[in-house]
């Protein structure tokens, strides 16, 4: 059974790759209305762009999409979530999914089935992860990676090569191959949230592991919160960072 639960993009305007990213032109649409689209198609009850630019909400709403003004200076976008359940008042109970608003391919299940994580698991967050099997992948300090426990909850995220396969790797001089059986899992950026929990995030203080790591989500783990993890065969379409991503999507909409 699917819970009910709700769907916010953030939308910042500025990028320093990627400027006005939000509004680029995806076959006659702007990027966030195609990702809201996608959206719409996971059932969620109610999908909200979170954006610090009047243009940006104004596109939204010329294709009916809702969009809320959100402050310009916060630092991440759960922030920016998080004001977003104080300005709609939403109980500690609801279910928010973050949907990265630069993400105009992304599969509906896989909004669905992230929510239903975080209903099933009664975590505080659910987040996304599939199984590495690239060597350069596992050893790529961009790639993300998530150590989970028996119950599926994540035990540690991080951008160093874990677990690593010690005698493996020692056998064979390097990591030019892994273990078939390795539990290598990248982290995919799909969150959904217990408002509870986002109403708690702006107190929450910064944990060592975050601060080395870059990852902001070691600070629930720090902190003693729950994230579920749910697998996924492979990796999701990729998103829009930078010019030749906007320039690929661009010919991927024109010849749809």
């Amino acid at each position: 059974m699917t819970p009910a639960f709700k769907v916010v993009i953030p939308a910042r305007f500025a990028s320093s790759r990627l400027p006005g990213k939000p509004l680029l032109d995806l076959g006659g649409k702007p990027m966030v209305v195609r990702v809201a689209e996608r959206a719409h198609l996971s059932g969620a009850e109610e999908i909200w762009v979170a954006t610090d630019d009047a243009a940006v909400r104004a596109a939204c709403e010329a294709h009916e999409f809702a969009a809320l003004m959100t402050r310009a200076d916060h630092p991440t976008g759960t922030d920016r979530l998080a004001e977003v359940v104080a300005q709609r008042g939403w109980g500690n109970d609801t279910i928010v999914v973050n949907v990265q608003g630069d993400e105009p391919l992304i599969e509906p299940e896989i909004i669905v089935q992230t929510a239903r994580q975080l209903a099933v698991s009664g975590a505080d967050i659910a987040t996304v992860a599939h199984p590495i099997v690239d060597p350069a992948d596992f050893f790529n300090p961009n790639v993300v990676k998530v150590v989970c426990r028996a119950d599926g909850d994540a035990a540690y995220f991080s951008r160093a090569p874990v677990p690593y396969a010690r005698d493996h790797f020692a056998r064979e001089g390097g990591g030019r191959s892994l273990p078939a059986d390795l539990p290598a899992y990248r982290h995919v950026g799909l969150y959904a949230y217990r408002a509870s929990f986002l109403k708690a995030y702006a107190g929450l203080t910064v944990a060592p592991t975050e601060h080395f790591e870059a990852l902001e989500q070691l600070r629930a783990l720090w902190h003693g919160y729950r994230i579920s993890v749910t697998l996924v065969d492979a990796a999701p379409a990729p998103g829009v960072d930078t010019p030749e991503d906007a320039e690929r999507m661009r010919k991927l909409f024109d010849h749809a």
